[in-house]
């Protein structure tokens, strides 16, 4: 890598600038159990104290497991005091990864992959079923709270297309049938999602 990219990249982040605008601090900080803030030392010891940002994504992960699956903004308030960074270095990662929520999801949020392999194979077809069962629209919530549906960005799964990622769950080479297994179990509460990504050591 070039030394201009390296800056670059180690430049993205700088701690406690000030903003060309004012941003809103919430004015509650999330608080966590000393289980989870042990969890969150151990990333944090990973880097030198002068990058701690780095680990931001893992922490990221950790609060919106906590938060309800979703970053809510004392959780991201909490991000940005624990690295040293503006409010808005939280959101601008935050709203540019589709794993990180910034807004309440259902218990089963489906997330169909919509890009080109995914597209080829069926990823619409895949994408208006589940539509269709839940009586709701991509970015919509069902009104029990039960299901979110999403369409996302490649998914890294594009030999087994059409997918869809629930919770953290890959499920791939999908039918109708698969899918419609799928929901079943869903609503019939047999089916227990990840609902997060292992961020331990």
């Amino acid at each position: 890598m070039l030394i201009a990219e390296r800056f670059i990249m180690s430049s993205q982040f700088t701690p406690n600038n000030p903003l060309p605008q004012e941003a809103k601090v919430p004015e509650e900080i999330a608080r966590f159990s000393p289980e989870v803030e042990a969890e969150i030392e151990r990333h944090l010891a990973k880097y030198p104290p002068e990058r701690k940002r780095s680990a931001i994504l893992p922490l990221m992960f950790i609060v919106q497991r906590e938060r309800g699956g979703y970053l809510d903004p004392p959780g991201v308030a909490y991000l940005a005091d624990r690295l040293g960074v503006r409010i808005t270095d939280i959101w601008e990662v935050a709203t540019f990864y589709s794993m990180i929520n910034t807004e309440p999801v259902g218990r089963y949020h489906i997330q169909v992959c919509k890009t080109l392999s995914c597209k080829i194979m069926g990823a619409d077809r895949i994408t208006e079923q589940c539509s269709k069962r839940l009586g709701i629209k991509p970015g919509e919530t069902t009104p029990d709270g039960l299901f979110s549906l999403s369409v996302v960005e490649c998914l890294g799964s594009c030999g087994t297309a059409p997918m869809l990622q629930l919770g953290f769950d890959y499920h791939e080479n999908l039918t109708e049938a698969k899918v419609n297994e799928l929901l079943d179990r869903c609503q019939r509460g047999e089916y227990q999602p990840t609902v997060g990504v292992k961020t331990s050591a």
